[in-house]
């Protein structure tokens, strides 16, 4: 082990234990899913089922909060400030960054397609750590910085007419908590929401006690238990997070609109209900997408209405499981990306002008910005591309589609949620699957015939709650359950996970201590190492390797010895 991987080691040891998060329920293994791995190599419909069990969970936590005090300040708050012409700002990192986008979307939306609706569209908006461009392809380190959630609140201009609503699974995401210091100091109302429990925040993170304990800020505890594969917040922490907002920013809607609020608590328990009954379809669209991967192949999911869903779950299988990103028009030699996805209507322009109903949001940081919010030195210097014309660079349009069939082995898979599959939507897919190996069509609910059906009848509410949980649940068993299938699991740990901020190095070295048998000290020094020498290794066909898995692999090796045994 050289010395700067022992400096390294030894800082993120002593110097950021506020980063040490294993004391948290949502960093913690499920024992509902602790043989996760078994349950798929059984069969992939066992493995769905052993999956959805944790789901219920959020079912649970549902019930509790739509019955509280603080849900219904939240919906009371958003129709005060809806009708004084204020804002909801909704802000997240990651999962919850792209659940606050879709928030905003779901919104603007269902204002663009009903006429009383129309005035209030520019009152919910969003922030995401790293800016729009963030919902493809995650921005590195950013959540680390409470300065740069701080900044987005300014660039947004919040003041003391708006609320800021601000979503971290975990409740301690420093990018987040800046959102919420620097609203409360911009006079605005404020709501943290998160799925820990808030005591045990408040004890261990000074970051979070401070929101926690903040008399402004209305705390809304969603804890639901660790996640289904452990720490993979994406799952069971931001469905419940999706609920509850997007019940909240509903209601509001259902106000304005003068039509009932639904029993959320109701719609998805029979949500739950019909997706377990669909067990044996999302089972057979995971070994379908498994098979393709296993011989070499990409898939392309094809979609129109609901693509920022799926955007949603492609992007985040990069970081948990090591997968290579999204990649851009002009790269040509980073591996391409397993799992991509696009419109075949629109061009890329006109499908983030259709989804968004707004003009993109990203981050135009010049290195000066970065050195008045004391960024490091390496991002001062070189400071990440993640503006809007860079966004534009993913082709997510009809542009180009045999670029993703060019091994012969590929699918095109369209995806329709309800009454999603419009003709024209149908007849754009045929065309643009032309040279693919594979054109399958998986529906979630809808009339339409499909090869993978997951029977789903959900209400047509004003901004369509339940099918997007529905589409959300779906991908993220299915996108899980591939994984687990391709042996990028063990038990339920994410032992491919890319280390790639403070809070994903301090699960590597947890997953590495509880897999490898090795203290958290002797499992830190063996992932900064492990990181070291991948850095010094040619980036392979596949992609770069798991600094994780490296070390459970040479672990591995030394128990079996030279000679085999």
């Amino acid at each position: 082990m050289s010395s700067q991987s022992n400096l390294l080691a030894s800082s993120f040891i002593e110097n950021e234990k506020q980063f040490h998060l294993g004391f948290l329920p949502t960093e913690q293994s499920n024992p509902l899913t602790r043989n996760l791995d078994r349950e798929f190599a059984a069969g992939s419909e066992q493995g769905v089922r052993c999956l959805q069990r944790v789901d219920r969970n959020v079912l649970d936590m549902a019930e509790r909060i739509f019955r509280s005090a603080g849900f219904h300040r939240l919906v009371e708050a958003g129709r005060r400030t809806v009708a004084a012409g204020g804002r909801i700002v909704f802000s997240g990192c990651g999962a919850t960054g792209r659940l606050s986008i879709l928030l905003e979307c779901m919104w603007r939306d269902c204002c663009s397609k009903n006429a009383a609706a129309s005035p209030y569209a520019d009152q919910v908006a969003s922030i995401m750590t790293g800016g729009d461009y963030a919902l493809v392809r995650s921005v590195e380190f950013f959540e680390d910085y409470q300065e740069f959630g701080r900044q987005q609140v300014r660039e947004l201009n919040l003041t003391a007419d708006d609320m800021l609503v601000a979503i971290t699974e975990g409740g301690e995401t420093s990018s987040v908590l800046g959102t919420v210091d620097e609203a409360l100091r911009r006079k605005a109302r404020v709501f943290l929401m998160f799925n820990n429990p808030a005591e045990l925040l408040a004890e261990h993170l000074e970051r979070s006690r401070q929101a926690i304990c903040n008399p402004a800020v209305t705390v809304l505890d969603l804890h639901c238990g660790p996640m289904a594969l452990s720490g993979s917040t994406r799952m069971q922490a931001t469905t419940s997070e999706q609920l509850v907002a997007g019940a909240a920013l509903e209601s509001i809607m259902c106000g304005l609109l003068g039509v009932p609020v639904p029993d959320y608590a109701a719609a998805f328990r029979a949500l739950l209900d019909q997706l377990e009954t669909a067990a044996p379809a999302i089972a057979a669209y995971i070994d379908f997408e498994a098979g393709v991967y296993r011989d070499g192949g990409l898939v392309t999911y094809f979609a129109d209405d609901f693509l920022l869903d799926i955007f949603t779950d492609t992007t985040e299988r990069s970081p948990t499981f090591m997968l290579p990103p999204f990649r851009k028009s002009d790269d040509r030699t980073s591996p391409a990306p397993w799992a991509f996805v696009k419109n075949p209507l629109r061009s890329t322009p006109e499908v983030w002008k259709h989804g968004m109903h707004r003009p993109l949001r990203c981050l135009e940081w010049t290195p000066q910005d970065y050195r008045a919010m004391g960024a490091p030195p390496n991002i001062e210097t070189n400071p990440p591309l993640i503006s809007a014309a860079e966004l534009l660079k993913f082709e997510v349009g009809r542009e180009s589609p045999e670029e993703r069939c060019a091994t012969g082995r590929d699918a095109a898979v369209l995806v329709t949620v309800g009454a999603d599959g419009a003709p024209e939507l149908e007849r754009a897919f045929e065309k643009s699957a032309t040279g693919f190996r594979f054109v399958r069509r998986l529906a979630v609910g809808g009339a339409a015939a499909a090869d993978f059906k997951v029977e789903y009848s959900g209400a047509e509410t004003p901004l369509l709650i339940m099918h997007h949980l529905a589409v959300k649940l779906v991908l993220n068993t299915a996108s899980t359950g591939i994984m687990v299938v391709l042996g990028r699991v063990t038990g339920n740990w994410m032992s491919w996970v890319d280390v790639t901020n403070k809070k994903l190095m301090d699960r590597g070295i947890r997953l590495i201590s509880e897999i490898g048998g090795l203290d958290y000290r002797e499992s830190c020094f063996r992932l900064f190492d492990a990181i070291e020498k991948i850095s010094r290794l040619p980036v392979p066909p596949a992609g770069k390797p798991s600094a994780v898995q490296f070390v459970l692999d040479e672990l591995k090796k030394s128990a079996i010895g030279p000679d085999g045994q």
